[in-house]
């Protein structure tokens, strides 16, 4: 029976790349963002595979028609990524609370309305996959990064709160934390990116640790041994290199 997979934020990047994953590995995918044309242009290049679902993961409601709508159609949800989200720098000196609430709205909020929708179901079934996309930068706060990094901390310590329960019920849970990643967010920094991989890259990374059912798929493996060493280092050593890092 052909497994069922639903993708937020996939009208580009990691999500996109990740929905020609999985059809490749034999899923049919619903996917949803807020940009309906790209969403179109996907599921026309996989007819019959890949199903557009435009949504705007911020409407509470909205996202509980598109999971009755998805389920409707293609039968329970096996696999939920949620990949929807967004990054903006930002710096002590025009810090905004305005900023800061519209990347908690999309980022953590936007991902706790889509949870709400799918756990129940899956608990029900004792059965089922929810991945979250958070990033490398939930480890440790860096420069440009304060509000952005704030959003991807709440939703490893969200998932890590969840997992022991959802795996009570026979349910599992995924965070996926990238290093830097070649998308249309990332096209806008104007800094040097360590360590980059492709959105194809990425996507087969992801796919092959859902498949192992891992908790955790942090990656590249060079940006994940050097973000966890400079989490571990004691503050005064730690600032002291973030602090290298600030623009002028």
């Amino acid at each position: 029976m052909t497994k069922t997979a639903w993708i937020t934020g996939s009208s580009s990047g990691i999500g996109r790349a990740l929905a020609k994953r999985l059809v490749a590995d034999g899923y049919q995918v619903a996917v949803s963002a807020r940009n309906a044309g790209s969403l179109a242009e996907l599921a026309a290049e996989h007819p019959g595979r890949i199903f557009a679902y435009p949504l705007d993961v911020t409407d509470h409601e909205a996202v509980r028609q598109v999971v009755d709508a998805v389920t409707a159609a293609h039968g329970p949800i096996d696999l939920a990524v949620f990949a929807a989200g967004s990054y903006t720098r930002d710096y002590a000196k025009d810090f905004s609370v305005e900023r800061m609430r519209q990347m908690f709205d999309l980022n953590v909020m936007g991902t706790a309305h889509c949870l709400e929708a799918v756990m129940p179901g899956m608990i029900a079934r004792k059965a089922g996959h929810i991945a979250v996309v958070a990033s490398v930068t939930a480890y440790v706060g860096l420069p440009g990064a304060a509000s952005y990094g704030a959003t991807k901390a709440a939703l490893n310590s969200l998932c890590e709160a969840l997992h022991p329960e959802l795996a009570q019920h026979g349910v599992t849970l995924s965070v996926v934390n990238p290093g830097f990643v070649a998308t249309p967010l990332t096209e806008k920094n104007d800094f040097p990116m360590p360590f980059l991989v492709s959105s194809d890259e990425a996507a087969d990374i992801i796919a092959k640790g859902l498949s192992q059912e891992k908790f955790e798929i942090i990656f590249p493996w060079k940006m994940a041994l050097a973000i966890r060493l400079l989490h571990a280092l004691p503050h005064r050593l730690r600032f002291a290199l973030t602090r290298k890092m600030l623009r002028n």
